[in-house]
């Protein structure tokens, strides 16, 4: 009997390194090797020396820097990305997938849903034609590099070798979307130290502990502290390249953080090594008060503060992912949005206190859908009714934007999303009656005018209007 149980525990726990092996887990540190020695992490005297202080005054101030994928997107944008960090010391760099990576991968991750490995293997072959290409022209020559090789050769694996379950359409996508901060990372941190800045690559999944969610985890900030202080304070190296996005689940499957997750990933990185800033370096001069692509007549925004900030990212802001801001704030570190094309540009600043933001704010959410939603009973009014509802959304990860109600129906306007039908069908099941409005868009506009008002929140396109004193926010049919 014990012989069989000590197989069964060999058996499970080789199923668990292949599984991780699948994911591209390393089984080691966060770092992809172990590091040589410390970088100026020393512990108070008469304290045991546990490889990262918790005296400031001992610690290298560290500052952030988060590179978005239209920033790398090709070779030209690595080499800017090199021009920025000159000169700089102690400094921890977030990396997204280069370009439109992740979209791509989302098609492989399509091809795995409907069983077209070859939908799935034609787009991981341009992938890979695309990074080889940058690769080529950074080093000025064919190049390979091996542990790029490497991740296209898990990825192509797990889009072709996965038996997949649609319960499990979470996981998959974020293990199959991972590998684009993981090969961008991988070709940035080996093109530094070929160009002469010696840097070290850190693997996110296994300095993120994440909670056991898929699609949108969030961080374990406080488990996550040892695991990321470990992994840097056994390094000489001052400069480490981490992805954005990307997490680990206490299972050790891989995680991801949500869209635009890099921003968040950042933060947690500036909270737990208490930097002196954080830096987020786009292609636009700084936050502007609308999508310029959207309104052309958009202007910058000098400064905010944290709280105007978590407003606008509630509202659905591009600029700042919504979940960014609180570990800035508990930590009072400003974040600086700043211009990647000219890094003398002073761009935007968002800080505890600021000055009043004296135009109109405009963001615009697309791709939403309107729900009308009626219990047949006609009691809606009643508490439990409510409870029932958004209950039912959460189990369908289905989060409501905007929430009107009237006597008897609840409109909620929602992302779109996989699992809205799904959504429905349970609301139907549960005794309601609903109604879906299709090719939404979600427009809230701060600090609104007269004239703003006319422009956008009237007129037959307009399903739902609710406004205050200084904010009015629209349901209105794409136009």
């Amino acid at each position: 009997a014990a012989g069989r149980k000590n197989a069964a525990a060999c058996s499970r726990s080789a199923l668990f390194f292949v599984f991780l092996h699948r994911f591209g887990m390393p089984a080691g540190p966060c770092a992809a090797e172990p590091c040589a020695g410390r970088f100026a992490l020393r512990a108070r005297p008469g304290v045991p020396d546990t490889g990262f202080s918790n005296d400031k005054a001992l610690l290298p101030i560290m500052k952030v820097y988060k590179f978005g994928g239209a920033s790398v997107r090709n070779a030209d944008g690595v080499r800017n990305l090199r021009k920025i960090i000159d000169d700089e010391q102690n400094l921890f760099i977030i990396v997204s997938a280069m370009g439109k990576t992740t979209n791509a991968l989302e098609k492989v991750f399509e091809g795995l849903q409907k069983g077209d490995k070859q939908l799935s293997l034609e787009h991981v072959e341009s992938l890979r034609k695309y990074h080889a290409e940058i690769i080529d022209e950074l080093w000025h020559e064919p190049k390979r590099l091996p542990a790029v090789d490497a991740l296209f050769g898990e990825l192509e694996k797990v889009a072709t070798e996965t038996v997949y379950k649609p319960g499990d359409a979470e996981l998959w996508y974020d293990t199959i979307v991972a590998y684009g901060e993981l090969v961008s990372t991988t070709i940035i941190s080996e093109y530094l130290n070929y160009a002469g800045v010696s840097n070290r690559w850190i693997d996110m999944r296994r300095c993120f502990l994440t909670e056991q969610r898929h699609k949108d985890a969030g961080v374990n900030i406080e488990a996550s502290a040892s695991l990321l202080k470990n992994a840097l304070g056994k390094c000489v190296e001052n400069i480490f390249i981490g992805q954005g996005f990307i997490g680990g689940a206490p299972d050790g499957t891989t995680t991801t953080l949500g869209r635009e997750g890099s921003d968040y990933s950042a933060a947690v990185v500036a909270n737990i090594l208490d930097a002196e800033s954080m830096s987020v370096w786009k292609d636009v001069d700084g936050v502007m008060n609308a999508d310029p692509k959207a309104f052309p007549d958009a202007v910058q925004i000098a400064e905010l503060n944290y709280l105007d900030t978590i407003e606008l990212a509630y509202s659905g802001a591009q600029i700042i992912h919504p979940k960014t801001i609180k570990p800035l704030q508990n930590k009072n570190i400003p974040l600086y949005v700043r211009p990647f094309g000219d890094k003398r540009k002073p761009g935007t600043v968002i800080r505890g206190m600021s000055a009043p933001v004296d135009v109109p704010i405009l963001i615009l959410k697309k791709d939403q859908v309107l729900l009308t939603i009626r219990s047949r009973d006609f009691s809606f009014v009643l508490e439990e009714k409510f409870a029932t509802i958004f209950s039912l959304l959460e189990r369908f990860r289905i989060k409501a934007n905007l929430i009107h109600n009237s006597a008897v129906n609840l409109s909620l306007c929602v992302d779109n999303s996989w699992h809205i039908d799904e959504a429905i069908e349970a609301l139907r099941e549960a005794g309601f009656d609903v109604m879906k409005a299709e090719n939404m868009e979600l427009l809230t506009v701060r600090g609104y005018t007269d004239e703003l008002w006319r422009r956008y929140a009237r007129g037959p396109q307009v399903f739902v209007r609710q406004a205050t004193q200084s904010t009015v926010r629209v349901v209105r049919k794409r136009e």
